[in-house]
């Protein structure tokens, strides 16, 4: 994980919830976590980490993700073992 990767990272856990988080940079982040991501259809990209699977719509027309999606990618990356108390 790069530096990057890690700014990303503490930004998804960061209170209050930001709404400025690109899907770009989450997408690299969890890549370098060692996720697969795969394509579905429409804007929904699959993704597994650490055994635990989870399906997320892409951002259009604006590239930042919502605050609702950014809770479920904390749930998400929480439940896959990945925790904001190891930053």
């Amino acid at each position: 994980m790069n530096k990057k990767h890690l700014k990303t990272l503490v930004a998804l856990f960061k209170q209050p919830i930001q709404s400025n988080i690109k899907w770009s940079d989450i997408e690299a982040l969890l890549i370098s976590l060692g996720a697969e991501i795969s394509e579905g259809s429409g804007s929904r990209v699959r993704i597994a980490l650490n055994g635990v699977r989870a399906v997320f719509h892409r951002p259009h027309p604006k590239k930042e993700i919502d605050k609702g999606a950014l809770i479920s990618m904390r749930r998400f990356l929480k439940n896959a073992g990945v925790k904001n108390d190891e930053i």
